[in-house]
């Protein structure tokens, strides 16, 4: 344990937005009797977080300039047959920049929520909301073991479930909290099983004293198979991210979780609930490098969300889901990265992905609240002449999210490209072309929205409908856009800034130096990948050069130019394929049918199947065969005796004599 980093200073980053949150929830809400105000409750809430954040930013400067490190529990719960249930810390440097990742977004999250939520009736509620969700997120990354990982990652799927429902009374946001809830119980289940299945084999929880025992598990077949039991257990661990990290198939909750204030979808979509599973896996690294097959499981899922998932964001209008299908498909980069054994390329792209993407969903509000409340980007354009700061801002983020060189989100994507391109494991190749296409595909629809939003024809007095925002308000088609208020556009600002310096800054320490070293483990000589890629590194500036002659540069060139042509110069070329080519265009706005098929084969069959159980198995054998068949055949037993109970002595009298006759007539009949 280093001195310079003490357990009561790293017990305060979670603590301080608990006790905000606490405090917010009980005083400033109907359910505390309203004691404290609006400008209170933003005020502690904020502090909170900003308290977090300086504490975060500390400890990275510790853990990168005096190598500090930390690693002890903080309480034990209780200890079942050598089993320990605690409490505990674990900090080196992927913990240190997980930490001020969450810190810091949720801090632009909560100053951006003054002015965004300002006429919402549930304001104080929404902030308390958002300080336990940075709570959870914390204790989540902090964590030395896998019962607090695990407390983590269920205390931010249900302040998700709360932020999702945040209004409550609209049918649309209660069936998508409720889609978010469940689908990530699926991928939890299977959480848990690994969980359990290390539990039992390992004797502990803790990460430490797991990973030590690696090699023993490695030499382990599941019990009844000839499968390696660390196989299991990381596919199961791995289901787990699916569900949180929004992989294929259980994807299905994300786009639906717009239904919540924008605020928290970038609160969700950037830092926290989806970096989840990304943190996890890059966490169980010495693990997950002891099974190929594990590891090609996860190349061959995540390249199928990079690619199909981002197909999804070309046919999209609402200017909230074109982005959230853009998370999905980085969060495909970052999966296909962990698949390919590049763990430090993946969180570096989470962290790159972090800033750019808060930006791009923060921009997306502003412009909603710009618009008058329209979410449609076909009754938009020329939007940058009425709100400049929301559309230099916005550019931005949509040139980091397609990975223009010097760009942060340039030097993550390149090189998890490259990586899955060095990668010998089976389900390479398919990754490595969905990863490449995949930057085509992010190109065009990002500039899609770009251009439809802020170039063109101002459409503004064309909506047929009266579109509603996050508020329930229809808006107002014949007021001109405006510039969002201060506390909307400087977390913009601060947000754009690493959105352009981070990649460059960190690219040398966080792939290539000892930023990560003791956190993340890689096995060079079987999965060499980043140890080819740190051979033909030349420095950030180098590489971005070298950039504007790769293939992803023209592949993304080529998707902003078709994207210009088709929705500036030409619009009647989208109408027209969409006419040719009017069954994929079904497919795409149906979403695969995976929502159909979820709700007409799987929710009924899990229907169909429950009232099976109810009726046959709890009715028909449990109640009707053992509880009440039991007691009938008791009465019945009863009623027969009952009949030979008479009361008369000279009815026993002749019972005893026709016994004795019995008796008498089998010894002399079969004893003879």
């Amino acid at each position: 344990m280093s001195a310079t980093l003490s357990a009561s200073t790293l017990l305060a980053v979670p603590l301080a937005p608990l006790v905000c949150s606490i405090v917010a929830g009980l005083f400033g809400t109907k359910f505390g009797g309203n004691h404290i105000g609006r400008r209170i409750t933003h005020s502690l809430t904020i502090l909170g977080v900003l308290i977090a954040f300086i504490l975060s930013a500390m400890t990275l400067k510790s853990v990168v300039s005096d190598g500090a490190h930390f690693n002890a529990t903080i309480y034990e719960w209780m200890n079942i047959g050598g089993l320990k249930m605690e409490v505990g810390f674990l900090v080196d440097g992927l913990t240190a920049m997980m930490m001020c990742v969450v810190t810091f977004v949720s801090l632009m999250v909560h100053i951006y929520t003054i002015g965004y939520m300002k006429e919402d009736e549930g304001y104080n509620r929404f902030f308390a909301y958002i300080s336990l969700f940075t709570f959870a997120m914390l204790m989540l990354v902090m964590s030395n073991n896998m019962l607090q990982l695990f407390f983590g990652w269920e205390a931010v799927g249900l302040v998700s479930y709360l932020l999702i429902g945040f209004w409550y009374n609209r049918p649309t946001a209660i069936f998508a909290n409720m889609k978010a809830f469940l689908v990530n119980r699926v991928g939890d289940f299977g959480f848990i099983l690994g969980i359990g299945l290390l539990a039992a084999y390992a004797g502990t929880l803790n990460y430490g004293e797991t990973f030590a025992k690696a090699d023993e598990l490695a030499k382990l077949s599941f019990p009844g198979t000839d499968w390696m039991l660390i196989t299991v257990a990381c596919i199961c661990l791995f289901i787990g991210a699916m569900g949180k990290s929004a992989q294929f198939p259980l994807h299905v909750w994300l786009p639906d979780s717009m239904e919540g204030p924008t605020p928290i979808s970038a609160l969700i979509h950037a830092a926290t609930m989806v970096t989840a599973g990304i943190f996890m896996v890059a966490r169980m690294s010495p693990l997950f490098e002891l099974s190929d097959t594990a590891l090609s499981f996860i190349l061959v899922i995540g390249g199928i969300t990079a690619l199909f998932m981002g197909f999804l964001g070309i046919i999209q209008n609402d200017i909230k889901r074109v982005v959230a299908y853009s998370t999905l498909s980085q969060l495909g980069y970052m999966t296909v990265a962990l698949g390919a054994s590049a763990y430090s390329a993946a969180v570096f792209h989470l962290m790159t992905h972090a800033f750019f993407k808060a930006l791009l969903f923060l921009g997306a509000g502003s412009v909603i609240i710009g618009m008058h409340h329209n979410q449609d980007i076909r009754w938009m354009g020329n939007v940058r002449k009425y709100m400049p700061i929301t559309w230099i801002t916005s550019l931005i983020g949509s040139l980091a999210l397609i990975g223009t060189p010097f760009f942060s989100g340039f030097y993550s994507k390149d090189t998890i490209i490259e990586a899955v391109h060095e990668s010998h494991l089976w389900g390479a190749s398919f990754a490595y072309f969905a990863v490449l296409a995949g930057v085509f595909v992010t190109s065009f629809y990002s500039f899609r929205m770009y251009f439809l939003v802020f170039h063109g024809k101002e459409r503004f007095d064309q909506n047929p409908d009266a579109h509603h925002d996050d508020h329930g308000h229809g808006h107002d088609d014949h007021h001109e856009p405006h510039e969002s208020p201060w506390v909307v556009w400087l977390p913009l600002v601060l947000l754009a800034i690493p959105s352009v310096v981070i990649g460059y800054m960190t690219i040398q320490p966080m792939l290539y130096g000892d930023f990560f070293k003791g956190a993340i483990l890689i096995n060079a000589v079987e999965h060499p990948a980043m140890k080819e890629l740190a051979e033909a590194f030349h420095g950030p500036f180098a590489m971005a050069l070298h950039g504007f002659t790769a293939a992803p540069f023209w592949l993304a060139l080529a998707g902003v130019v078709a994207a210009w042509y088709m929705y500036l110069i030409n619009p009647a070329v989208p109408a027209a394929i969409k006419r040719a080519c009017g069954p994929i265009y079904r497919l795409l706005e149906n979403k695969y049918y995976m929502d159909w098929f979820n709700e007409n084969v799987l929710a009924r069959g899990t229907r169909a199947l429950g009232n099976g159980l109810w009726k046959v198995g709890d009715q028909g054998i449990i109640d009707g065969g053992i509880v009440n068949g039991s007691w009938k055949l008791v009465g019945r037993i009863a009623g027969a005796v009952r009949w030979l109970q008479t009361g008369f002595i000279y009815h026993y009298a002749f019972s005893m004599l026709i016994g004795v006759f019995v008796l008498m007539s089998y010894f002399v009949w079969f004893k003879r």
